[in-house]
């Protein structure tokens, strides 16, 4: 059974943080690309952060670069978004998603609510 499990959402006010784990299990972590989306209101889902390998620099859209960190630990099967300097516009379910990198079959979580009060 594979299973991708995300948390640490909350409420927080402008310029706050949160950490996001992505906890996956069910396969072998490392041959999986990790990413994290999110779904704004009103707004299709986008696409956040990836990391191809474990040794992969993350790469991340344009909105957060500089405010939000992503890292992997492939000893805990487990992977982070740190999100710093939050807006109100950040505010949105965030999801992690798991791709086998020979099958390219997509795995997702249930999502992890962020809101940021204004």
């Amino acid at each position: 059974q594979v299973q991708v499990v995300e948390s640490g959402g909350g409420l927080v006010q402008p310029g706050g943080s949160l950490r996001l784990s992505c906890a996956a299990s069910g396969f072998t972590y490392s041959d999986y690309a990790l990413s994290w989306y999110r779904l704004i209101l009103g707004k299709k889902r986008e696409w956040v952060a990836t990391t191809l390998s474990a040794d992969s620099i993350p790469t991340y859209t344009g909105s957060v670069k500089g405010r939000f960190t992503m890292s992997r630990d492939n000893a805990k099967n487990t992977v982070y978004l740190q999100m710093n300097s939050l807006k109100p516009e950040d505010t949105a379910v965030y999801y992690c998603n798991a791709q086998n990198r020979v099958t390219l079959r997509n795995y997702w979580g249930q999502g992890t609510q962020v809101t940021v009060s204004s």
